[in-house]
């Protein structure tokens, strides 16, 4: 199952190669939300992985993007303690203020491939 999130891209973080072959990368976007008459931000970060890495590479800090991403949760077992790791693995992302002539942008960027269905790359 696919979700999407709009907001503002506030962090691009470095990509770091996990092992030989398998690298993340991670991205932060502020997303405002109404609540109660205020205006509450939240922080949301999402990881790209392998090919992916290279999604927020085309967008500048400040742009208001889309996000598409799937939910992946990992149970992960170290020195008989039970631990569960969480994360939002984007697979595209779009910028969605219009231009200054009034035309949809065109900053989309998508890997050659399809959004992952049940692809389980982590190394642990």
């Amino acid at each position: 199952m696919s979700f999407e999130v709009t907001g503002k891209l506030v962090a691009k973080f470095d990509i770091v190669q996990r092992t030989e072959n398998f690298k993340t990368r991670e991205f932060v976007i502020e997303k405002a939300d109404e609540f109660n008459g205020r205006t509450v931000l939240n922080y949301i970060k999402f990881q790209c992985v392998q090919d992916k890495t290279a999604l927020p590479d085309r967008f500048n800090l400040g742009d208001e993007v889309k996000v598409f991403f799937n939910l992946k949760g990992t149970k992960w077992v170290k020195d008989g303690r039970e631990n569960y790791i969480t994360n939002l693995d984007a697979w595209r992302m779009e910028q969605t203020k219009m231009s200054q002539d009034n035309a949809p942008a065109s900053n989309t960027w998508q890997s050659n491939t399809s959004a992952p269905e049940n692809v389980d790359d982590l190394p642990f």
